[in-house]
């Protein structure tokens, strides 16, 4: 969240502020839930319908649903595969002894820095 410097401190004080009094506010607004399930279930909804969800709120929520972390994890691992493959091609044209040495990937970019050093090197002279 992002302050403006004009913003008066008032605006900060919930920061400050104890649980217990946080708490006390809730229970004043009708969100409590010292009352039976059936009437606390309903007060709860209707607490949650009366407060809009903050933009966190809401992302926190569409985070949490399966069909989000499926479609996360198909991203992720696309990335990794496509990561990986720029390696291996990357690693095709770098000339190493023993050729079928397995290098990292620190070593291959390494590797790659000084092999393009060495060819602006032959081009210039």
């Amino acid at each position: 969240m992002m302050l403006s410097p004009d913003q008066a401190e008032a605006d900060l004080s919930w920061t400050q502020s104890d649980p217990e009094t946080l708490l006390s506010g809730l229970k004043s607004a009708g969100c409590s839930s010292e009352e039976p399930a059936e009437e606390g279930e309903e007060r709860a909804n209707k607490c949650r319908s009366d407060q809009p969800l903050s933009r966190e709120e809401k992302r926190r929520r569409r985070r949490a649903t399966a069909k989000y972390r499926s479609a996360h994890a198909t991203r992720e691992r696309i990335r990794v595969e496509a990561f990986n493959v720029a390696f291996a091609e990357l690693r095709k044209l770098l000339p190493t002894l023993p050729p079928d040495k397995k290098l990292s990937k620190i070593e291959i970019l390494r590797l790659a820095i000084c092999y393009i050093s060495y060819l602006n090197h032959v081009l210039d002279v």
